[in-house]
């Protein structure tokens, strides 16, 4: 006989509030269930093993390149029980996680190189801000909006404009790298910060290592841990939709 659920033991069983089992289904991220005579949800094994796969999806906050569409993408389609379907958008989740895996982790390579380049190797730059933009290949707001959140400090001229030299260009090469490959600002900026107190940190682990005096803390402050968790949990649901194809269909 099939096993049934009410709204409060699939919240207990899933480990949510009974008020978001009633959000899944409005976002339908599950079947809907049916209704007893007493107008209460019925809830079966197979809306167990679709919360799981919500749950699963949603679990990390990944947002860049459109992975959190992808990933709600997969739990509906596993609500409409398109077990293929699902599957092969996982599939096309995994691949994008791995490839914004190699971009966060050659990133930090790209820093590395940056920090080892010699000394006898610096070109003597005095540039505007226009011209230091120009030569980055980024916008003057691009500049003005990692100054004004602390990544770099550029001294002025006595006339009061700013003057970028070899060590701020080095440094704004870094934070390009690092914010093409969807790190935030924070977690660049906290990088920097234990970089200047050692200049022989291990780079990977001073960017993805939170404080604990942040107040709050997002998927691209520990993208390299994030992203991490996002592939396991992407591979789970692999299997989760593997069983579910074979129980259901």
């Amino acid at each position: 006989m099939e096993k049934r659920y009410t709204t409060s033991q699939v919240a207990q069983i899933i480990g949510i509030h009974p008020n978001t089992v009633r959000l899944y289904e409005e976002l339908k991220l599950i079947t809907k269930p049916d209704r007893g005579a007493n107008g209460y949800r019925i809830f079966t094994d197979l809306h167990i093993d679709q919360f799981r796969v919500a749950r699963l999806s949603f679990q990390v906050e990944v947002l860049q390149n459109g992975l959190r569409k992808q990933a709600a993408e997969i739990a509906k389609a596993s609500a409409a029980c398109e077990f293929e379907r699902a599957l092969a958008l996982t599939a096309a989740y995994l691949k994008q996680i791995e490839q914004e895996k190699y971009h966060a982790e050659e990133a930090i390579r790209i820093t590395e190189r940056i920090l080892k380049k010699s000394k006898g190797e610096q070109e003597n730059l005095q540039m505007t801000r226009k011209e230091t933009a120009d030569y980055l290949q980024v916008t003057i707001d691009t500049l003005r909006n990692w100054e004004m959140n602390g990544l770099l400090r550029v001294k002025r001229k006595q006339n009061g404009y700013r003057v970028y030299n070899d060590a701020d260009v080095r440094q704004l090469k870094i934070i390009r790298a690092l914010r093409c490959a969807n790190y935030s600002l924070a977690a660049i900026l906290r990088m920097l910060n234990t970089l200047n107190q050692n200049p022989r940190i291990d780079i990977r682990e001073a960017i993805d290592t939170s404080e604990a005096k942040e107040d709050i803390i997002t998927a691209c402050d520990n993208l390299l841990t994030s992203l991490g968790q996002a592939e396991k949990n992407a591979e789970e649901i692999c299997m989760q939709l593997e069983k579910m194809k074979k129980e259901y269909f």
